[in-house]
Formats: C-alpha cells, structure tokens, sequence
C-alpha cells in the first residue's frame, strides 16, 4: 500500500499532514444518519498512468474511495452493486465500466485513445478500489489529453490527481477539479 501513497503528489500530501495524528485515510464507520462527506472530510481520487513503449500500450491504475463511487453509480441509475463484496451485482463490473468511460477519457496525439477496462480490486484498507485499464495500440506519444471527471459531479469539493510516468524518466502531475476537467500534457 505504501507504495502507491508515494505516487500522491504533494496536495494529498498536504492533506495528510492536516489530518490528526494516527489518522488515516480509511472511511470509518458512520453513525446512523451520517453522510459520506462527515466520514472523510475530503473527496480525492489519484490515477497512475504509465506508458510502456516496448508494449505500446498506457497503462492506467486509479484509486476511488468505495463509498463515493457507490454514491455516483447509485446516482447515474446503478443501485446495489456491492462493489468489492461477496454480494457484489452480476452487472457491477460493467456499470463501473461505464462510468470510467463517461468521466476518464484520453487522446494521444489529439486522437481519442479507447482504452479496456481490466478489472478491480479493494484496497489494503477496505476503504476504496483500485481500477485497472489499459489503451492499447498506442504509438509514440507527443501530446496526451486527459478527462479526468470522476466524482465531480458528486462533490463539488472533489480533486482527481493524475501522475504521469513516462519512459525517460519524464513524470508529471495535473489536477482534476471542478471547471478544470480536461488538461493536455506534452511530451
């Protein structure tokens, strides 16, 4: 898990810094009638996308809180999915699909780049998903357009954190928030 938290750049970084000591990132339980706000009082999904020329492919890891994306789903129609338990929905893994697609799309070189979703798994802490994608057939790449919209039509707070890890050790960071949803990067 520790891993993963180096990849967050220095905004949750700072955020960590503020909370309590011995706090930690994980939604705890909540009291009957709390929201999900009041469980963790920040709204912040990161993304790792790396490009493996040997494979031309990009290869995307990104980390959700559970409790927000159930919110979301339920919000765009999907209810009772149970992401990430024994009683998760047959449909699950299709509607979390679908909705990476409507809020994280990517162009290369201003082409629209599909990319397939692999799959999911929870976190060390229970408390998010780790979600898996890949674009494939991707050439060299100079430019790299980003739509990264998860979870801000939820929360208006929401922040999506982008690291970018390119071969040659070129690596970058963008933000994701509400009115800066798309951002371009050039390589």
């Amino acid at each position: 898990m520790w891993n993963r938290i180096l990849l967050v750049p220095a905004l949750l970084l700072s955020v960590l810094l503020w909370l309590p000591q011995g706090s930690n990132l994980a939604a705890v339980p909540a009291a009957e009638g709390d929201s999900a706000s009041e469980r963790h009082p920040f709204h912040v999904s990161k993304c790792l996308m790396q490009y493996k020329p040997e494979q031309q492919s990009i290869q995307i890891s990104m980390h959700i809180f559970l409790d927000d994306l159930e919110l979301a789903l339920e919000q765009a129609g999907d209810e009772d999915l149970y992401l990430c338990t024994g009683r998760e929905a047959a449909h699950a893994d299709r509607a979390l699909a679908a909705y990476l697609n409507r809020h994280f799309q990517i162009k290369v070189n201003g082409k629209p780049a599909d990319y397939e979703f692999i799959g999911k798994e929870i976190s060390d802490d229970l408390a998010a998903v780790w979600c898996y994608m890949e674009a494939t057939e991707v050439p060299a790449v100079e430019s790299l357009d980003v739509r990264y919209s998860v979870l801000l039509d939820t929360y208006s707070d929401q922040k999506n954190l982008a690291n970018i890890d390119w071969p040659n050790g070129k690596t970058g960071t963008l933000l994701f928030q509400e009115g800066a949803e798309q951002q371009r990067i050039t390589l």
